[in-house]
């Protein structure tokens, strides 16, 4: 039985909806029209659910089972998770919208993720170091407490990348293949970083400690305001992971990992290669060096790879 109490456990944070969900289609679909331009603001893929979640689960249980509490984060929603084994759910706590969100009611319901994460530090009973994950990350092998975490500096996968170009050039702001690059810079910005030399953060878990967060909050309270009161997200928002990274990159308090260890397959990638090459990166997930997978949209793979959950299952097993 895993120790909930103890003061050097790891936890991990999952976002999680259901976008299928008529309840939350229908809030969706009132405040859409309100979104940013922004295509990548409003594409569905972001909400949808497609077993993600179980797979992301699962290959925790499998390959990580020394974390402690999982979190699941959610919108008046509660996933399925009977078909998980008792060990593993017994672990899990669901947290509302409505408990992150708690003195800043007018935000919601929100449908942004940087919304999102940039109050996941106020789940109660939270451990000072988590991982967080989004739901379409899973693990792919044995992960050790040391591959996220060295004492208490979180373990950091990434590059450092001149984004200039990009910063300065206004076009980028209607591109949604940017939007992310727009908000790690936005994030390194704040953190007193310039676009010449950003540490851009990999597509994995990102671990993160509960205190750097809350001291950020403090520090930059004006930013954090403007970043929930988004619905959807916007290119002037930060990435709630890329401050906290060059916060603690900036104390010294931050280890970066080069190793190739993790794999993204991100929207689009089933378009834009020859589907043998596709197949072939996939079946990389099986290699033991790699412990990371993140498979932006499942549908879209799965829609010209048939068997790309078969694939998954496979990976995530122990």
């Amino acid at each position: 039985m895993h120790s909930f109490n103890s003061a050097a456990r790891i936890d991990a944070v999952i976002t999680w909806v259901d976008g299928d969900d008529p309840v939350h289609s229908a809030k969706r679909q009132h405040y859409q029209p309100q979104a940013p331009r922004n295509a990548n603001a409003v594409n569905p893929h972001r909400w949808a659910c497609n077993d993600e979640l179980s797979y992301c689960l699962r290959s925790i249980a499998n390959h990580a089972p020394w974390i402690a509490r999982i979190w699941i984060i959610s919108d008046a929603q509660t996933p399925d998770l009977s078909a998980l084994p008792a060990e593993l759910t017994e672990r899990i706590a669901i947290v509302d919208h409505s408990i992150l969100f708690a003195g800043h009611e007018s935000a919601l319901p929100t449908f942004n993720s940087m919304a999102i994460e940039t109050l996941l530090w106020r789940i109660p009973g939270l451990a000072e170091r988590f991982v967080y994950f989004n739901d379409d990350v899973f693990l792919t092998g044995p992960l050790a407490p040391g591959d996220v975490f060295c004492d208490d500096a979180p373990v950091l996968r990434g590059a450092w990348v001149d984004q200039r170009e990009i910063a300065a050039d206004p076009a980028s702001r209607d591109d949604p293949a940017l939007l992310n690059a727009l908000t790690q810079i936005n994030a390194a910005n704040l953190a007193g970083f310039g676009a010449e030399r950003m540490f851009r953060a990999a597509h994995v878990v990102h671990p993160m400690r509960r205190s750097v967060l809350a001291r950020l909050y403090d520090q930059h309270h004006p930013a954090f305001l403007a970043n929930i009161d988004h619905r959807f997200r916007c290119v002037s928002q930060f990435l709630p992971q890329g401050l906290h990274n060059h916060a603690c990159i900036a104390a010294a308090e931050a280890v970066v990992q080069s190793a190739e260890d993790h794999l993204h397959l991100r929207t689009g990638a089933v378009l834009d290669y020859p589907l043998p090459q596709v197949r072939a990166y996939l079946a990389r997930a099986l290699s033991p060096q790699f412990k990371f997978l993140c498979v932006n949209d499942l549908p879209q793979v799965e829609a010209v790879i048939p068997d790309t959950r078969d694939w998954i299952e496979r990976a995530i097993a122990a």
